[in-house]
């Protein structure tokens, strides 16, 4: 184990990311010091992508570090938010382990031999108009429904209601991108892990 990985800048971001969390979780119903929490966490999420880049200090637990946080956080605002959050965080994490353990840290890049309507979501590392929509609804929505409905969205953004609403059905069109996306995910790790070409190579 690599100490000096785990005290990489980009993973450090990462644990102020966990500790904004955290402290959002406390204040969850007070929305003024959640949503800054919440929002502060997203915004250091496209930060630690440039700082590893630029610092050359990628690596694989960086990788799978950054996608723990994100799902931590929408975890734990869907579930806050509704009973049935849990089925969304379900999926969501069930889909992190079936990438990460087949596809490895590389898995937004190796989308090359599945279906047209997964590449228009996945496609340059979802730098596409779908893709855009799609990690809209996946990042946003959980958030935009919280202000809306703690009423953060009007009271303290003075959005109108039809805003509001347009909002949440842009939103939601972008997550329902992201299903199909999931279900091939976990439909190739299936196959992965049912492929006969491995089982004989494993006892060979």
């Amino acid at each position: 184990m690599s100490v000096r990985i785990l005290l990489y800048v980009p993973n450090i971001i990462g644990y102020i990311r966990i500790l904004l969390l955290l402290v959002g979780w406390w204040y969850f119903h007070y929305p003024p010091i959640f949503v800054f929490c919440y929002v502060l966490s997203i915004t250091l999420d496209g930060f630690d992508g440039y700082a590893a880049r630029r610092l050359n200090q990628t690596s694989e637990f960086g990788a799978w570090f950054d996608v723990v946080v994100d799902n931590l956080g929408r975890s734990m605002l869907w579930n806050l938010l509704y009973e049935w959050g849990h089925f969304i965080t379900s999926l969501e994490w069930c889909v992190f382990v079936c990438t990460h353990n087949s596809m490895g840290a590389e898995w937004k890049k190796r989308f090359d031999r599945s279906p047209w309507w997964a590449q228009s979501v996945m496609a340059n590392g979802f730098k596409t108009p779908a893709g855009a929509v799609a990690i809209a609804g996946l990042h946003v929505l959980p958030i935009w429904l919280y202000g809306y409905e703690k009423e953060f969205l009007t009271e303290v953004l003075l959005l109108p209601i039809a805003a509001q609403q347009a909002g949440i059905v842009i939103l939601v069109v972008g997550r329902l991108l992201c299903f199909p996306v999931e279900i091939w995910c976990l439909w190739i790790h299936i196959m992965y892990l049912t492929d006969d070409r491995k089982e004989t190579k494993n006892k060979d």
